[in-house]
């Protein structure tokens, strides 16, 4: 098709020719003349790029009309990449000391935006990673769906290195008690060996992975993890979890999942390891030693009464507690159970059992301080809660084992972040009453826009917001000097001054 003369006759840049478009007869191409080459002695123009087009009758230049790259992002989240950048310093040293700069930037701005973005899919990092602050503070992290796949492979199939950084976070641990508890984390893949029915198979109607942690109770995080299929019962994964993460030293505290004796050949080889494990009430060595004569008591206003006996059959000691309080409870679910074919004397026997907690330890210590100790566990139960809830960590969408193995890791390195992200809200007294998930969206609401110079301007909020991240230090406060009050005073003319 023809251009019309009207369209030829349009102002344009010099050397370019006007070429139609098909049908449509509202828009022609402009391109640029960039030489002539010689075919059968004719010298024929060889056209170049399209500099522009004309769109009813008028030229419009090319780098106007282009689209708006996804990459061009003027406005960007900085409050809670600040605070989670400046939290992650000290495990980003230690990344180092294992991998390279490149991996360990992508490990940590993973981690990073799952900490800060929940639910978020490693499809979605590269572009969540360009809308916050972290593409100007760390530029050029390769984040594409089939990088971190690939990264996420390669850290899993490295396993001796995330050996060598769990063993440093061990070593630099400041307890001598370490909480062990572990959590399933749903898994459908088909491919891995770890995805299997677990316990809970009846109830979750899924296959799982089970994750071990130990954890921190003085710095508040986890220290070290590991990941095994569903179907591995915690006592079987015991004495593997003990081994592989060098836990040489200190105190284990754990629940009934961990019995001793499934551990009992590392606590031999270790003198410098102890434990204080729970136990179930119906073992039988326990009335043998006396545990349930509780002839000690530990809080009056609470109702806690204490036992402590030595129990030569399992070569330990065995510490008893007994709550009035939980103990009333569970004698009233169990009535609340209790059908037509009650039994009074079932119930006699049954509440011998309410309330109690029986340890195991192979420590001679005050009984007040093993309850203490042992009361921390809620701890790690809260770690896990954030895990699941704050993080929504609790699906595994990798496939092969290597791929379960990175993703781990990385969540690890997630959770011991959102960890000291609660540790450091709990330290600002405006914070006391607000979810963990509301001030995340306080620290998304600060945010930096770009200016002209191509420097970066903090955009303005509310003073309320802006006092409560300048409490967490990612925003300063204006200065703004305050006016005196009451009305200005009079000045005095010239000729009333004596």
């Amino acid at each position: 098709m023809g251009v019309p003369e009207e369209i030829r006759k349009v102002p344009r840049p010099t050397n370019t020719v006007v070429v139609a478009y098909g049908k449509n007869k509202d828009k022609y191409a402009v391109k640029e003349r960039v030489g002539c080459r010689s075919v059968g002695g004719r010298k024929l123009p060889v056209d170049g790029r399209i500099v522009g087009h004309i769109v009813n009758g008028r030229y419009v230049p090319r780098e106007v009309e282009e689209h708006i790259p996804t990459n061009e992002v003027d406005i960007k989240d900085y409050g809670n990449i600040l605070l989670c950048d400046h939290l992650f310093q000290d495990l980003l040293d230690s990344l180092r000391k294992v991998y390279c700069e490149a991996e360990c930037q992508q490990i940590m701005c993973i981690a990073v935006l799952r900490a800060c973005y929940p639910h978020i899919k490693d499809d979605e990092l590269e572009k969540r990673y360009g809308q916050c602050f972290l593409s100007e503070m760390y530029p050029g992290v390769a984040l594409s769906k089939n990088t971190v796949c690939d990264l996420l492979q390669r850290l899993g199939g490295a396993g001796l290195r995330i050996q060598r950084f769990l063993e440093a976070r061990v070593e630099a641990a400041r307890s001598k008690r370490l909480i062990v508890d572990g959590t399933l984390i749903s898994d459908e893949s088909s491919v891995n060996t770890l995805s299997n029915y677990s316990r809970k198979a009846r109830l979750k109607k899924s296959r799982d992975i089970s994750v071990i942690y130990a954890y921190d109770p003085d710095l508040m995080e986890p220290v070290c993890y590991k990941a095994y299929p569903g179907n591995m019962v915690d006592s079987r994964a015991f004495k593997d979890f003990i081994r592989e993460n060098r836990l040489k030293n200190g105190i284990i505290v754990a629940d009934k999942g961990f019995p001793p004796g499934s551990a009992k050949a590392e606590f031999a080889a270790n003198p410098d390891l102890h434990y204080l494990i729970a136990v179930k009430n119906s073992l039988k060595a326990l009335r043998e030693c006396g545990a349930f004569d509780f002839d000690i008591i530990l809080d009056r206003e609470k109702g806690i009464t204490a036992s402590k006996n030595w129990s030569a059959g399992m070569g330990c000691w065995v510490y008893g507690f007994r709550t009035v309080s939980i103990a009333a409870e569970q004698e009233r679910a169990y009535l609340a159970r209790a059908g037509e074919d009650f039994d009074p004397e079932d119930l006699e026997e049954a509440r011998e059992g309410f309330g109690v907690l029986m340890i195991l330890s192979d420590l001679d210590l005050d009984p007040a301080l093993v309850y203490k100790v042992y009361d921390e566990r809620w701890i790690i139960e809260e770690a896990f809660r954030m895990y699941k809830d704050f993080e929504e960590l609790d699906e595994t969408r990798v496939h092969s084992d290597y791929s379960v193995y990175g993703t781990q890791f990385v969540n690890y390195l997630s959770t011991v972040l959102t960890c000291r992200l609660v540790k450091r809200f709990a330290e600002v007294e405006a914070l006391d009453r607000i979810s963990y998930v509301k001030v995340l969206d306080i620290l998304r609401s600060a945010q930096r826009a770009r200016l002209p110079d191509g420097s970066w301007m903090n955009r303005r909020m509310t003073a309320k917001d802006a006092g409560i991240l300048a409490d967490l230090g990612v925003y300063q406060r204006p200065i703004v000097p305050k006016s005196p009050r009451g009305r200005p005073r009079k000045r005095k003319n010239q000729a009333d001054i004596v």
